[in-house]
């Protein structure tokens, strides 16, 4: 079975005050095996809440002359297909996602799974919750901080955890 493991960032927290995505990353997981990539920017119209800068760092300046959102999500929307979408605090993204979807007149049938709440279920000791505090304990790994909050990177990392609970 094929899953596409995504994440986004964002203008803001708040898919129903207006809030945009501005960066999306995937990877194709097929059963325990990461592929193909999809990565864009997004140019919105949107102004960047100093609280999402704080956390993703995507400025104006790197949004100017990138795609607009109906050429991401066109090449988004072929690039998941029919596969089921992996991410972590999938409510989030998923919300955001279908907001980028009806704007452009479609909708989105793919079925998801979230790797916070198999985390919770799966490793029910964990401080917390959060991408790099699953990764430590699931993966052993220590994430880079300069790279967290970038959507690309977010997938990649998402993927390896996902594969690994698969392995439950």
């Amino acid at each position: 079975m094929r899953y596409v493991v995504f994440d986004v960032e964002t203008t803001g927290l708040y898919v129903e005050k207006g809030d945009r995505i501005i960066e999306i990353g995937a990877v194709e997981v097929n059963e325990d095996v990461m592929g193909h990539e999809f990565h864009s920017f997004v140019d919105t119209d949107k102004r960047i809440s100093k609280n999402a800068y704080k956390v993703h760092g995507i400025t104006p300046e790197m949004l100017a002359g990138q795609p607009k959102s109906e050429n991401v999500f066109d090449l988004f929307q072929q690039f998941i297909s029919n596969s089921t979408l992996v991410a972590h605090n999938a409510d989030f993204d998923i919300a955001f996602l279908r907001h980028e979807f009806w704007r452009m007149g479609k909708e989105l049938y793919n079925s998801y799974k979230c790797t916070l709440k198999l985390s919770r279920k799966h490793y029910p000791a964990l401080p917390d919750y959060r991408l790099d505090t699953v990764a430590k304990y699931v993966l052993e790994v220590e994430v880079d901080r300069q790279r967290l909050h970038r959507a690309l990177d977010d997938a990649r990392l998402t993927a390896r955890i996902w594969i690994e609970i698969g392995k439950k």
